[in-house]
């Protein structure tokens, strides 16, 4: 049986959020967690030229360096998307002892929860994601919803 995660809306606003990784999937993240109001810190040996010309709701700080398990102190929230899958492993796991909430990129069964594919209108936001991970779906989804409010569109997400 499919078990269907809750589609639940919270506020980030002045959240502190670790984004472990600088490559293109973090990226994609951290655009999406700027938009509304997160604080969000990246950490990574390599970070993506484009992360330092982002401009934010929220607050933007960067670490070139690797990881650090003390890195996730004070943390709300973390997003494991490094490149290495034993980094992932290693934060979820640090994560998990700290009672800190985690999404890791590259395995699902790491997860606490699901990052959504996200759309934003002037009056909506529109979160979405399969109940196994289709990805296509998702997308073709995504894509239905964009042409519907095509002339309402602030901002869209993965």
């Amino acid at each position: 049986m499919k078990k269907p995660y809750f589609p639940m809306f919270v506020d980030l606003a002045g959240k502190q959020i670790k984004v472990i990784g600088g490559g293109k999937i973090a990226l994609r993240r951290v655009k999406t967690l700027l938009c509304f109001g997160a604080d969000i810190c990246v950490i990574a040996p390599k970070i993506r030229e484009e992360f330092y010309s982002l401009e934010s709701e929220g607050t933007l700080t960067f670490f070139e360096r690797e990881y650090e398990k003390n890195d996730i102190q004070g943390a709300d929230l973390v997003i494991a998307a490094s490149n290495g899958k034993e980094v992932n492993r290693y934060v979820y796991e640090a994560c998990k002892e700290a009672g800190i909430l985690v999404n890791t990129v590259d395995d699902r069964r790491l997860c606490d929860f699901y990052f959504p594919s996200v759309v934003v209108t002037e009056d909506l936001v529109i979160g979405m994601n399969s109940m196994e991970h289709n990805p296509k779906k998702v997308k073709e989804a995504r894509s239905v919803i964009e042409t519907m409010f095509e002339n309402e569109r602030d901002y869209r997400s993965e």
